[in-house]
């Protein structure tokens, strides 16, 4: 995650409107069609859209054949492996080879080498393309899941949406019965869009593919055939969805089709193949960027003079007073303004000298100043500081002395004098007249 602060122009106003993001690097489609694939064994390339023709170069220059290729995740990067392995040692140190025609005179015999997966540095390759294009697949979905900026107008009318691409989905389901499926399943979701708007606009059916000469031809065929869908059949559809990407070597419908139930049964305790997803928490003052809470602390503390667990003590900050103080420094420094004296700076670099020199690091304004409703929001949406602040040591204590957050009963000593004066019972004797 790319840890500047630095934000927008709208840094320089007094007012934020909805919470910060830090800025990260967008994730495009892994599937880059004009990408350049190179021969194994020449200088020969193709776009990666047109990976036959250098598959068809492989087997009738090299002799060289790769088996299951469909079930290579990320063909370019595969590609590139080999080249460098190739030009490291002899081809046959990989490659089975196969003869051909072997009973035959010796001058019609050919030798084809088969790369596959047999070779464990092969299936070790496979399996670990496999793996990092669902990290990025799953980054990608989440990042559209949470993205709030989509804007796009409704293939099949004129209506727009903005905000988040599920309400266009699903208005496309519930008012023109077209549905691509739910928008949590679905992953690169604008590519997706593209494509269907495409073939319409070249008056094809989004299922069968078929051409018509008009709109309202191709609207009533779809109509009658019920034809608003797309081809569950039609493999070109499958990278924009995430369970296409699950396992290595399995199609959705063999993903589908296997009984939950069992393997749970099988796996109900085997936790080794998880993988923690980093914190990745950024620093209150400047870039810096570390995947663990005590590496942010430690920055903070040694190269800031920040310490946030001995304000946390002095203070007898709860877990929402912490929340509420972090928020307000990161909104004040955004603003150009020192969280302490509230003196006005003309840039982020400016006020964080200015800190430093007045030895306001550690100053904080009167407790109302910072102690409001307004800072639970946090300024930064994505700010995984807040996701570690504990409450304090003595009442975490106490809770855990507790056996967890202790409960305070309601006062139920004047129940029949509140249902007497209850406003309710008195709108209730107007509507109907006496009990």
């Amino acid at each position: 995650m790319a840890a500047s602060l630095e934000g927008s122009q709208a840094g320089h106003l007094d007012c934020i409107l909805e919470p910060l993001s830090f800025p990260e690097q967008l994730a495009s489609s892994s599937y880059d069609a004009n990408k350049m694939v190179t021969c194994l064994i020449c200088s020969e390339s193709s776009p990666l859209s047109e990976k036959n023709a250098l598959l068809k170069h492989l087997v009738l220059e090299h002799k060289v054949v790769i088996a299951d290729v469909r079930l290579i995740a990320d063909f370019s990067r595969y590609m590139l492996y080999w080249r460098k392995r190739f030009s490291e040692s002899p081809i046959t140190d990989f490659c089975s080879v196969i003869k051909t025609n072997s009973t035959g005179p010796v001058d019609q015999q050919e030798e084809y080498y088969l790369l596959c997966d047999a070779l464990p540095e092969d299936r070790i390759l496979r399996e670990q393309l496999q793996q990092r294009r669902l990290e990025e697949v799953l980054e990608q979905q989440q990042k559209e899941r949470d993205d709030c900026n989509f804007h796009r107008v409704c293939m099949f009318c004129s209506e727009e949406f903005t905000g988040n691409r599920s309400t266009l989905l699903n208005h496309m389901a519930k008012e023109h019965s077209f549905s691509v499926g739910l928008p949590d399943n679905i992953v690169y979701c604008t590519e997706l869009l593209d494509t269907l708007e495409r073939k319409l606009d070249n008056l094809q059916c989004l299922y069968c593919e078929k051409t018509f000469r008009d709109k309202t031809t191709l609207k009533d065929h779809m109509r009658k055939k019920q034809h608003r869908r797309i081809s569950a059949s039609n493999n070109d559809y499958d990278r924009f969805y995430i369970i296409n990407y699950l396992e290595l070597g399995k199609t959705w419908e063999e993903v589908q089709s296997e009984d939950d139930r069992e393997i749970l049964a099988e796996n109900d305790d085997d936790w080794s193949d998880w993988q923690a997803h980093p914190v990745c928490a950024v620093c209150l003052f400047c870039e810096q960027q570390s995947e663990t809470m005590e590496k942010t602390y430690t920055h903070m503390q040694e190269a800031h003079g920040f310490n946030l667990h001995q304000l946390k003590m002095q203070l007898n900050l709860t877990f929402y007073q912490q929340v509420k103080l972090v928020n307000f420094i990161r909104r004040e420094i955004h603003q150009c303004r020192c969280y302490a004296c509230q003196e006005k700076c003309s840039s982020k670099a400016d006020v964080l000298l200015h800190i430093a020199d007045a030895g306001h690091i550690m100053a904080l304004p009167e407790r109302s100043t910072w102690d409001q409703p307004q800072y639970y929001f946090p300024t930064y949406e994505n700010d995984a500081l807040l996701c570690a602040l504990t409450d304090s040591d003595d009442e975490s204590e106490e809770a855990d002395h507790r056996g967890g957050i202790p409960v305070i009963a309601e006062d139920i000593s004047n129940l029949e004098t509140l249902k007497q004066s209850s406003v309710l019972k008195h709108l209730l004797k107007d509507r109907n007249g006496p009990c």
